[in-house]
């Protein structure tokens, strides 16, 4: 096996036990043993408990990253990107974000992790702005923000699976979440729609 290919196999097996166990439960020999590799391998990539963390953190972002997304050219493919993003959460990405979850209670109390979760985020927030932008709403920071940030907090809710709480938020049907997400922020399609039809102008970036 290649050293970047066993690297990853390891990386994933210490996703799937931060996951499963949480951070008490991440030791060098869990790693070895669901990796299916010789004790003492995980330890020879990653010698500390650290540099595990941050081989975890940065195999998560590889990960989500790597999900297919459509080209974002308007209200419809953002919506259909957003409701898929939510629907992985709950589904094939379960694992992968709840170790990113527990990686954030690790970093209350570490502040070289917090650093680089912060810098993970910032990137998020960018990305979801830029896509927003690319729908062709009518963009401000603060409403950037706004979406990302409740996509993000829904992800807690969509991995407990609580059936009561995902309905009474909408989260029982993601795509139709992503799309009340975007109306409340943003107003609805078809209400931009006469208002454009009545000379009315997009808010400028950085209005109200």
């Amino acid at each position: 096996m290649a050293n970047r290919d066993r690297r990853d196999r390891l990386r994933d097996a210490a996703i799937a036990v931060l996951a499963e166990q949480g951070a008490r439960g991440l030791t060098h020999r869990a790693v070895d043993a669901a990796a299916g590799v010789p004790p003492g391998t995980s330890k020879n990539y990653f010698p500390t408990r650290q540099s595990l963390l941050q081989a975890i953190a940065e195999r998560c972002v590889e990960l989500y990253r790597d999900l297919p997304r459509p080209v974002i050219t308007d209200r419809a493919t953002l919506v259909a990107m957003m409701g898929a993003l939510l629907a992985e959460a709950a589904g094939p990405g379960r694992q992968r974000l709840l170790a990113y979850l527990e990686l954030h209670a690790e970093a209350a109390r570490a502040p070289w992790l917090a650093a680089i979760l912060d810098g993970i985020a910032a990137a998020d927030l960018t990305a979801f702005e830029e896509a927003q932008r690319a729908a062709g709403l009518p963009v401000t920071p603060e409403r950037a923000a706004a979406v990302t940030l409740a996509m993000h907090a829904a992800i807690p809710h969509l991995l407990v699976g609580g059936p009561h709480t995902l309905a009474a938020v909408g989260l029982d049907d993601p795509g139709r979440f992503a799309r009340d997400l975007l109306d409340a922020v943003y107003g609805r399609a078809e209400e931009r729609s006469e208002e454009y039809a009545h000379g009315h102008q997009p808010v400028p970036r950085g209005g109200a």
